[in-house]
């Protein structure tokens, strides 16, 4: 009887160091491609070309030129019903028009990612979840009221370049998700 205790143990102590060693010897898991992974479970949604007048004093003394997309969550954009490019061209006019963000003299002063942050917040808190996962500037530029007088009177080969705010990336390049 005894032996068949002895035999039982020494199984059990030999199965789990086996276990114990197979675990510790086994390759940890490939790294994760956290790109490759918020690529495959999200959808683009290209926002629209807008120009979004700066007010000042109840003047318009320019013109913010804007397209901003959006990295969306795929499974939760097919639930919403509500206009989303729409709802998005507003959160932008919103932002540019209703909060001093931006100030066109001193562009470097601007801060991308509590932008992008801010925007992505705000949309998400419209539609009740995480369904923008990113936001991707295309394009952010200014154009002055003076300049665009002066374009008018001027040439092609010799109009006024708008003012670069952010160095936009294209749609289709990832964004980086350092938020």
């Amino acid at each position: 009887m005894i032996k068949l205790v002895l035999t039982g143990l020494w199984v059990c102590v030999v199965t789990l160091g086996a276990v114990y060693f197979s675990v510790q010897m086994s390759a940890p898991p490939p790294p994760v491609d956290e790109a490759a992974l918020l690529k495959a479970k999200s959808e683009l949604v290209k926002g629209e070309s807008i120009n979004v007048p700066l007010l000042k004093n109840g003047n318009v003394q320019g013109y913010f030129l804007t397209r901003i997309s959006f990295l969306m969550d795929k499974e939760k954009v097919k639930t919403v019903h509500l206009p989303v490019t729409e709802m998005m061209t507003d959160e932008l006019f919103t932002m540019l028009v209703g909060n001093k963000m931006v100030d066109p003299n001193n562009a470097a002063s601007f801060d991308l990612q509590a932008f992008r942050s801010g925007i992505k917040d705000t949309l998400n808190k419209k539609f009740g979840d995480d369904y923008v996962l990113d936001v991707l500037v295309e394009r952010f530029d200014y154009l002055s009221k003076d300049d665009i007088r002066a374009n008018s009177e001027r040439s092609a080969g010799k109009q006024i370049s708008p003012t670069k705010i952010v160095e936009g990336q294209p749609a289709d390049a990832p964004a980086s998700t350092g938020h």
